[in-house]
């Protein structure tokens, strides 16, 4: 039977693409830059993988987003051209297994899910250039590989962070010599600050996947939710004398990570293994890199049903091109992306010949989570008089996550629960309009893991932080309970209603208490409105407003061209609830005309950034000026040679800083203020003028000598096999205290009695003289968390927040950084303080 022309065609082009899939160049044929020799520009790894989707049918290429420097973020689909072709049905199947959409799956055998992120880091560079060489082994596989592609589908993730790969990559181009040089002393293996580990707001990526306050993180989660893989792997560098590190992970692991989850891992050690040793490889396992805080690009995964690892090859940002290790080798790009490769490859392999159990194990995995939730708590509860706009963050969290929340049908009266600000149990009262969270859902263990009051710790030999319940990072009252509740009824947070403005008012008084507060502050004095606040509370126009509330006063703005329309313009673009009042007389308290209502003086902001700023820290301040409260501020390089004059406010975020101490007080004293975060503090302990001191009386330093003394005899009772464990009760990772507020200073306004911090420093401060000490850890504190015994008997009765006046001006001491990796959102209401009123 002669051939139609369409089928003539049909085979034609499968013949073509076939020819093209046989014909790919590698890395080292398609790119000018010597694959293996020299690092691969961001652009040109985004060419190879768009060169080989084009080429290869079997490879699908899509753009997820954009980073803050407007570089693309990709991924790579790879699979065998069956399993290509009925891709969307092996997506949804495995969300229906999990039971994130509706329906049952489809009777076709499952595959595994692998996904392969590579380069969160940009200064470990080998990760993201060997992402590069595993594609080209998937888009012109070997028969080995032919077989497993059709038992897997695999997702390639080769540049997370393309703005820190490039800040490094381009670096090192710069510097590197004709010939690398391998000296460990060569200016190549020296990257100068901050380096490329960060993105380019300096957050490290890989401690936001479960915080996503970063670009790059926000639109990666939505694929993840898309697919949601059976298998995650994140590819990293390490020290360069160190050997490679792959899974199992080390402890402590979560206590909710399953015996399958631990298990497979060894599967996947075994399997890297024999690669390694065939080829005379070195590596370890089970050691340093543990499975606790949530926000990791392993743990994050596993939390969500996976097989989460990290995976670890020497290089990193010091390595350059070539570097000499302590045993006489080199080690060179070529090795670095060898070394991932075998793992990469071995990963799918592994995958692959168990997608059956996978796939059965995942779906097992949210059958019996949703249905018996492992942790101790199965409902939380947020009630409906916490401050809406905190209420409205937490549903956006939630939303990203795709954790389900909702109302119960009716109120409910005696219900025991435990109380997230006393830390006790005690009888409370729901009522249907409360925000409930209930663990019966398939996302019911990064619900535990992310609500849990007190992480279970089994080894305090742990990497991060050991705390980090919601409640207290959005600053919201809630109960935890051990009984379930249904959530059948819907929740909305509360929704704007624009207020009916009079043409013209007296003056507009605007609620203080949250960021959204902050941000409509910032661009009323962006717009040249004068605002004053409130130090005591008072009632006016039937209503009470509370110490801390705007006042903005037609009287102050007579010479403001369009001032009502402005106000209202504003509040309604920030959804603020503004009341509009006729007269400035208080039915209670001080009048609007008192000197009770302090004018804010618009900030004038420098923020200090040197080679002795920490990137991390410095980052973080920069991202809630410019993302979070969208206000201006000048970057400086050097203190001691600026003219401060410019300027009324000085932020030093935390580093290890020489300042000329008289020119700040100089410059305070007429006016300006300075607010220091954390190490920072240590470049005002005990100078003169300056009421920080680590002591505050001569009694005080004699105990820390007596302390000291013991310390000294216990650590010869200490063997040399426990060194590491001895080091212990000196350290704090990072854990809640409960911090008691002066509520009546204006740092502390908006903010509860107590207020929940997260201190990640053993740094302490006693109480300071002839200073307000706002915020402040009472004797024996409640805390959450793990923390040293020694650092445990230093907290006590210590100062956390502390503002001192200097003449005119002041300077505002943050013991504790309240803006760590951007996630604690009640510390951004009080920095906000710090900002606008406090010290003023």
């Amino acid at each position: 039977m002669p051939f139609s022309k369409l089928s003539i065609l049909i085979f034609l082009l499968s013949f073509t693409a076939i020819t093209q899939a046989q014909n790919i160049q590698s890395p080292e044929a398609f790119l000018p830059t010597n694959y293996g020799e020299r690092f691969t520009p961001h652009h040109l790894l985004v060419d190879y993988f768009k060169y080989v989707a084009d080429q290869n049918e079997q490879v699908i290429l899509q753009e997820y987003g954009k980073t803050y420097e407007k570089r693309p973020l990709i991924y790579a689909i790879i699979s065998s051209p069956e399993n290509m072709q009925r891709l969307e049905t092996i997506r949804t199947d495995n969300l229906k297994r999990a039971g994130l959409i509706d329906g049952s799956p489809s009777s076709t055998p499952p595959v595994a899910i692998v996904w392969l992120s590579y380069g969160v880091h940009g200064n470990e560079a080998g990760a993201s250039e060997s992402s590069m060489a595993v594609l080209h082994a998937l888009a012109q596989p070997d028969a080995k590989m032919k077989a497993l592609l059709e038992k897997a589908v695999v997702i390639l993730d080769p540049c997370i962070n393309p703005d820190g790969y490039s800040r490094y990559t381009h670096w090192n181009w710069n510097v590197t010599n004709l010939t690398p040089d391998p000296h460990p002393i060569a200016r190549e293996h020296r990257e100068p600050w901050p380096g490329g580990r960060v993105n380019h707001y300096l957050f490290d990526l890989n401690r936001d996947w479960a915080w996503h306050t970063q670009v790059e993180t926000q639109q990666r989660l939505d694929v993840y939710q898309q697919w949601m893989p059976h298998v995650h792997v994140d590819y990293h560098e390490m020290g360069h004398n160190s050997p490679y590190y792959f899974a199992p992970a080390a402890q402590p692991y979560h206590e909710y990570i399953t015996k399958w989850q631990g298990e497979f891992q060894h599967e996947v050690g075994k399997n890297h293994a024999g690669y390694f040793d065939e080829n005379g490889w070195l590596y370890y396992t089970r050691e340093i890199f543990d499975l606790f805080y949530p926000s990791y690009g392993d743990t994050y995964p596993i939390f969500n049903g996976a097989i989460g690892m990290t995976h670890e090859q020497a290089g990193h940002g010091m390595a350059g091109c070539a570097i000499l290790q302590e045993n006489e080798d080199t080690l060179k790009i070529q090795d670095r992306i060898d070394h991932h490769l075998a793992t990469s490859l071995s990963n799918i392999e592994i995958s692959a010949k168990n997608a059956q159990q996978l796939s059965e194990k995942f779906t097992e995995y949210f059958e019996k989570t949703s249905s018996n939730p492992p942790g101790q708590y199965k409902s939380f509860v947020i009630p409906a008089s916490n401050h809406p706009d905190k209420v409205k963050a937490l549903c956006r969290f939630l939303d990203k996550h795709q954790i389900r929340y909702g109302r119960v049908s009716k109120d409910l009266k005696k219900q025991q629960a435990y109380n997230y600000a006393t830390g006790q149990e005690e009888s409370i009262n729901i009522a249907s309009e409360d925000l409930i969270i209930s663990a019966y859902q398939p996302k019911a263990v990064l619900t535990q893991v992310l609500f849990e009051p007190q992480p279970f710790l089994v080894d305090s030999l742990t990497y991060d932080i050991t705390a980090w319940a919601l409640p207290h990072a959005y600053g919201l009252q809630a109960y935890a309970l051990t009984n379930r509740l249904k959530a059948a009824q819907s929740f909305t947070p509360m929704v704007y209603a624009k207020p009916a403005f009079p043409k013209t008012a007296y003056a507009y008084l605007s609620p203080w208490g949250s960021l959204e507060d902050a941000r409509f502050l910032g661009q009323l004095l962006q717009k040249n409105i004068k605002v004053r606040y409130a130090t005591k509370a008072f009632s006016l126009d039937g209503q009470e407003h509370p110490a801390g509330t705007l006042v903005i006063n037609l009287a102050d703005n007579q010479h403001h061209p369009n001032f009502d329309q402005t106000v209202q313009q504003l509040a309604v673009q920030n959804e603020r609830q503004l009341h509009a009042v006729q007269s400035g007389f208080s039915t209670k308290g001080y009048d609007l005309g008192s000197d009770k209502m302090h004018l804010i003086a618009k900030p004038r902001i420098a923020i200090l950034q040197n080679d002795q700023t920490l990137a991390n820290e410095f980052g973080q301040v920069w991202y809630y000026f410019e993302q979070n409260l969208g206000y201006p501020v000048t970057v400086i390089r050097d203190l001691n040679g600026t003219k401060l004059d410019k300027f009324n406010l000085l932020v030093l975020p935390e580093g290890y800083f020489s300042l000329d101490t008289d020119k700040l007080k100089s410059w305070m004293r007429n006016g300006g203020r300075t607010i220091a975060i954390g190490r920072a503090l240590r470049a005002l302990k005990d100078k003169d003028g300056f009421a920080l001191n680590e002591f505050a009386t001569d009694g005080d330093k004699a105990k820390a000598k007596k302390a000291k003394e013991k310390e000294v005899l216990d650590s010869r009772l200490n063997t040399y096999g426990h060194r590491e464990r001895a080091s212990l009760s000196d350290y704090i990772p990072g854990a809640i205290f409960r911090v008691k507020m002066d509520t009546t200073h204006p740092l502390a306004f908006g903010l509860p009695d107590y207020y929940f911090s997260l201190k990640t420093s053993s740094n302490t401060y006693q109480w300071l003289k002839k200073s307000w000490n706002v915020g402040y850890l009472e004797d024996k504190p409640m805390y959450l968390g793990f923390i040293g015994n020694k650092v445990k008997k230093r907290m006590d009765e210590t100062t956390v927040f502390a503002v001192q006046s200097m003449g005119k001006g002041s300077v505002i001491y943050l013991v504790d950084n309240p803006l760590f990796r951007g996630f604690w959102e009640q510390g951004k209401c009080l920095f906000s303080n710090a900002v606008f009123i406090a010290g003023q």
